[in-house]
């Protein structure tokens, strides 16, 4: 399945879609990049002067390409038609490292944990550029077809 195919299926647009690219994906996990422009609207206010991205876009973008792109690729697997697809994440637990400034592209590298009832789980890492662990965690997220109401 084309990376880009997935990646033009998530649920999201600018100014929230962070996934500007999807390098791998199989049934084990997935990895893919962004890189938080500087123009980007919340470094206006967080924070004042000393512009920093929020921990909860970094969870976000974990999300939409360790979570997200990767359960797209298991449904597909299956057959689910994407059109009416909506993803609810249904908990996370993240353990932040290392800040994330304005201008900084960020890989994230997600492993399946488990993948039932249209329920996936996932460990998830990001790396700045230079190879650091910026921040770590557990993602688990609910997948929904509402063309099956």
């Amino acid at each position: 399945m084309n990376h880009q195919h997935i990646v033009s299926h998530l649920p999201y647009e600018k100014p929230f879609l962070f996934v500007d690219e999807l390098t791998h994906v199989d049934t084990k996990g997935a990895t893919g990049s962004f890189t938080f422009h500087r123009e980007m609207y919340f470094y206006q206010g967080h924070f004042k002067d000393h512009p920093v991205t929020p921990g909860v876009l970094l969870t976000e973008c974990c999300a939409q390409i360790g979570l997200v792109c990767l359960g797209i690729y298991l449904l597909q697997g299956e057959g689910v038609p994407m059109s009416n697809l909506q993803v609810g994440l249904s908990s996370s637990e993240m353990e932040f490292l290392l800040p994330v400034y304005p201008g900084e592209k960020v890989t994230v590298h997600s492993e399946k944990v488990y993948f039932r009832f249209n329920k996936l789980k996932c460990s998830v890492k990001m790396h700045n550029e230079e190879g650091q662990l910026v921040c770590k965690g557990i993602l688990s997220g609910m997948f929904k077809n509402t063309a099956d109401e």
